[in-house]
């Protein structure tokens, strides 16, 4: 199991109880797949450094997580075609 820095971007017009929900969609994909979390954050809305779909504000959130290449395989896929996710970046962390 390798090391991840998982971030994304949740749309900034939908309500609290919706930007958690995708959250932890997002977040159950990863348990499923036997992830362990390292560390959560969800950051709060901040402005974008450019206009992503229209928008100049979202909804961050940070996992760090310990998974398997298909666990974040999978959660690459699911987060690129939920259409409320503006962004999401993974990456490889070196130990």
């Amino acid at each position: 199991m390798n090391k991840y820095e998982i971030m994304f971007i949740v749309k900034p017009d939908l309500e609290e109880t919706a930007i958690k929900k995708e959250a932890d969609s997002l977040k159950k994909v990863l348990t499923n797949l036997e992830a362990k979390f390292v560390e959560e954050k969800a950051m709060g809305q901040r402005e974008l450094a450019y206009e992503i779909k229209k928008y100049k504000n979202g909804y961050y959130f940070l996992f760090v997580v310990e998974a398997s290449h298909e666990a974040v395989k999978e959660f690459d896929r699911l987060a690129g075609i939920n259409e409320n996710i503006l962004r999401h970046l993974i990456i490889r962390k070196e130990d």
